[in-house]
């Protein structure tokens, strides 16, 4: 049984919501990760086969601002995700005739870029389910909770409170169904915590792991799938991050990797190849801070250059503080983000003047 679930008045006005919806759009957000695509496609099935109305009748779209990285391309219905980027119009056209629009993993219309404009225009309802700081107050029914681990937690959450008491799982659902809503949430979970390295100490979200696993995932294949299938051109990237990008601060325990769009071409990029390498300085048993910036090129309407900040930490020692307060991000104690307008250069300029104020030694 799981404890610290949503409230039932709160469970059963979000059962009305989704009842009653027939047009419905999925949203995530910029960069589409494991939790954010796990959190869509785990609520798409959820949607299409547990729901009073029936499939032919019901339209439920999944709209992603722009392109998932390829090592979750093998997710079930991952072949029919609109990317508003490529599919401008269409995807505008599906946000317009929507009667219900259901956002998950980000806490503001602005963190998908291009869509937001369709998504606030539309005067539908709204559910919101995230675990970001901060919520912006667009939703009808906003289901945040910083603490969890993940979105996908939080959606296996909702599923459970939307189940009958009698039924088996968490979503209620058997079967083919029951297993692809189950692999795509476990991918969330897995790839938001590091694979349960960090934001993972709830005994709770280990009954969720259980129960996904009862209905039928095969764990060891989800994590061969994520985390085994790079390219020679995403090994090469990862081994010039270690030896020729990571500097060192000994004094503070803290490694940081920059990237310049330059650097990025010279390894043919694509989305998602470097997942996961701010992890990787702290395998090492004196480093406690991680941070990893890539630029990339201006978003559309704008001229400067985006860098992306990841920040990563272990035990006791906060990184979202200083993600949000510089770089206007934000997320867990171990596990944050944010943004900079400009060069990476000039985002480490930054970073070097300003990290002694946050981080601990």
């Amino acid at each position: 049984m799981l404890s610290n679930t949503f409230d039932l008045q709160l469970v059963a006005k979000v059962k009305s919501l989704l009842d009653a919806a027939q047009r419905i759009v999925i949203f995530s957000h910029m960069g589409p990760d494991g939790d954010a695509m796990g959190s869509s496609l785990g609520m798409y099935h959820y949607l299409v086969n547990s729901q009073p109305i029936a499939k032919t009748e019901r339209s439920v779209a999944v709209i992603v601002p722009n392109a998932f990285p390829e090592f979750l391309a093998w997710m079930p219905g991952s072949e029919d995700v609109m990317v508003f980027e490529q599919q401008p119009e269409e995807c505008a056209t599906r946000v317009a005739e929507a009667d219900l629009c259901i956002c998950l993993d980000f806490n503001d219309p602005k963190r998908i870029g291009p869509a937001a404009d369709s998504l606030v225009q539309n005067t539908c309802p709204k559910l919101l389910i995230d675990h970001h700081l901060n919520p912006a107050d667009f939703a009808t029914i906003t289901l945040s909770k910083p603490q969890a681990s993940s979105t996908c937690e939080l959606v296996c959450r909702l599923f459970y409170g939307l189940s009958d008491e009698n039924a088996e799982g968490i979503s209620g659902l058997k079967g083919e169904a029951g297993q692809k809503i189950a692999t795509c949430l476990y991918t969330g979970l897995m790839t938001d915590t590091g694979n349960f390295s960090y934001n993972s100490n709830n005994p709770d979200l280990y009954e969720i792991v259980a129960q996904l696993m009862r209905a039928g995932i095969e764990k060891d294949q989800i994590y061969d799938r994520v985390f085994n299938q790079s390219s020679e051109d995403r090994m090469r990237l990862t081994g010039y991050c270690l030896y020729r990008k990571m500097r060192l601060f000994p004094e503070h325990h803290l490694a940081l990797i920059t990237l310049s769009i330059e650097e990025l071409k010279q390894f043919n990029y694509k989305q998602g190849d470097t997942e996961g390498i701010v992890n990787m300085p702290l395998q090492m048993g004196d480093i406690f801070y991680s941070v990893f910036m890539r630029e990339q090129e201006p978003k559309p309407g704008t001229t400067k250059n985006v860098v992306k900040v990841s920040f990563r930490s272990q035990g006791d020692r906060p990184v979202n503080i200083m993600a949000g307060e510089v770089f206007r991000g934000g997320g867990h104690m171990n596990a944050s983000g944010g943004e900079y307008y400009g060069t990476v250069q000039a985002a480490a300029r930054l970073f070097l003047r300003e990290y002694e104020k946050y981080l601990n030694k």
